[in-house]
């Protein structure tokens, strides 16, 4: 079945006709109607089966429906609690998962390809052990004081503590152990103290390895409260140091820093080894596949939970979108990509960027990324593509996506605002490749400010999502409102690139003019980084 040019417009202006149907001229706001028009209370079951709603930015949404994700993310939760609580890559329930995506999109008509990937698996095997072991006998609390970096090695070692190039003071602005020379006369065999900042926290590690400390200890900056307790981080993937690491609070290593002649104890209780695992990848076979829209969230969740809202929310309505789409006509294809070992430093989503040839990678117009849409304290957050919040643009082209997704949130006058391009989540490596990007997120560890829960609901204070890689990330832990308004904007753009992508190709033209020897890929020159992190949130 074609649908022509000419259709689309008549659908589409059958739609606002629909839309407008729904009450008399000046009963309801525009916004108020595509409210009532995208979140129906009940949605036909014939509606979207014939490839007219699915085919435009304003049908497709209507199709989207938040109980058709929940529905997904219910057999990913199965899957986890089949498998120890976890999807994490490596493991039987990431592989399950997989084949879920996978037997669910084929069902569907779509093609599935299976990438495989080396990658260093990490899993904690027991608690780890932080001691003080002279001058005063200190037993340290496990994930209260302290707690692992991922991909840290196992070990057993005991050395006296020496700070490393260690800044204390009211913006506690620290470059501690980033330059081989913090390590000038370090003594070889001690356990090294170093702060958090300015750099990955496996650079450090490694400058400490090679200097000849036995092991390693990173406290918190201190700079802000989000700053100062425990948090997730990683050593990254391609960590190869061969020396247990710790991270503890700020408290803790401060106080250290001036204590003469402690002694410092480390256990890490891990497993470390290399493996495989697969990203899941299908695309459309209708629109053009030298303009490609490519959509992706990561599949995996970290060792400790279920990974519903990170990102079993976006991976279920990646999923669900790839189903409805199935009926659509696009006019460029559509790729999406599920992406394995994200909580081991994005691998997966790295692997797959630097694999492609230069003509494969020119041919990928945009990338979409959606990373926890189901936070149950939400925001609703726009990568920020024209740097307008955060002094960071995107490569050409993004700012332009950027603006579609506003487009969205302005339509239903619902409350948006940017989000630091951080490389917390698999857009990094496109981002780094020159091409342009977008997508969403709801929030994680970081507390809501009062300025936010006036703009978007929700509790002050508290976290965008108190459940981050924990345990308690389970079927509980999303919000059905979230799910909907950001399975729709997913919708929305996507569907809009898939039928045009001038936009961004005006942006990506005008970029070349006013800078012709760079053009779209002069990001590329800035320096690397930093990039450490555990799971889908980059931590600096």
């Amino acid at each position: 079945m074609h649908i022509s040019t000419a259709s689309r417009t008549m659908a589409l202006g059958s739609l606002f006709f629909a839309i407008t149907a729904h009450a008399a001229p000046g009963q309801k706001s525009t916004a108020d109607l595509l409210n009532d028009f995208w979140s129906p209370d009940r949605i036909s079951p014939f509606e979207c089966r014939f490839g007219i709603l699915n085919s435009t930015p304003f049908g497709l949404p209507r199709c989207m429906q938040a109980s058709n994700i929940q529905y997904h993310l219910d057999r990913l939760y199965g899957i986890a609690e089949a498998n120890d609580g976890n999807r994490a890559a490596g493991l039987p329930g990431y592989q399950a998962t997989v084949n879920y995506v996978k037997t669910t999109l084929e069902s569907a008509g779509y093609d599935v390809t299976i990438q495989q990937f080396p990658f260093n698996a990490f899993y904690p095997t027991g608690d780890g052990i932080l001691q003080a072991t002279a001058p005063t006998p200190t037993d340290y609390v496990w994930e209260e004081d302290f707690t692992y970096l991922s991909q840290t090695e196992p070990g057993d070692v005991t050395g006296m503590a020496v700070a490393v190039d260690v800044q204390l003071g009211p913006d506690n602005t620290s470059t501690s152990g980033c330059e081989p020379e913090d390590f000038t006369d370090f003594p070889a065999g001690s356990v090294a103290v170093i702060q958090r900042g300015a750099c990955a926290f496996g650079q450090k590690a490694t400058n400490a390895a090679n200097a000849g400390a036995t092991g390693v200890v990173i406290f918190n900056q201190g700079n802000t409260e989000d700053r100062k307790g425990l948090t997730n981080a990683t050593l990254g993937d391609d960590y190869a140091g061969g020396i247990p690491v710790v991270f503890t609070t700020y408290d803790i290593g401060a106080g250290w820093v001036d204590q003469p002649d402690l002694q410092l104890r480390i256990v890490t209780n891990v497993v470390r080894e290399q493996t495989e695992t697969s990203n899941v990848i299908a695309e459309t076979n209708r629109g053009n596949p030298d303009n490609v829209v490519m959509t992706g969230a990561h599949l995996d969740s970290v060792f400790e939970g279920a990974g519903i809202n990170d990102n079993g929310s976006g991976s279920a309505a990646l999923i669900e979108l790839a189903l409805q789409m199935k009926r659509a006509h696009p006019r460029n294809q559509v790729r999406f990509a599920w992406w394995g070992a994200e909580e081991a430093g994005l691998v997966g989503s790295t692997f797959y960027v630097n694999s492609l040839s230069q003509e494969e990678k020119d041919k990928i117009k945009v990338y979409l990324n959606y990373d926890m849409i189901g936070s149950p304290n939400f925001g609703n957050f726009i990568y920020d593509g024209d740097g307008s919040d955060f002094d960071l643009a995107g490569p050409p082209g993004s700012a332009a996506t950027e603006a579609l997704f506003e487009k969205y949130f302005n339509l239903r006058e619902i409350a948006s605002e940017g989000t630091q391009i951080s490389f917390r989540s698999d857009y990094a490596q496109f981002f780094e490749d020159g091409i342009a990007f977008g997508g969403l997120f709801t929030g994680a560890e970081v507390l809501k400010t009062e300025e936010q829960a006036a703009k978007f609901g929700g509790e002050a204070g508290v976290a965008f999502d108190p459940c981050y890689h924990s345990a308690c990330d389970d079927i509980t832990n999303v919000d059905e409102l979230a799910l909907e308004i950001n399975g729709d904007a997913a919708a929305f753009v996507t569907s809009w690139l898939s039928l045009s992508t001038r936009v961004i190709d005006e942006e990506i033209a005008a970029a070349e003019e006013a800078e012709p020897a760079a053009g779209a890929r002069a990001l590329q020159a800035e320096p690397q980084r930093d990039i450490t992190h555990w799971g889908d949130k980059w931590i600096k």
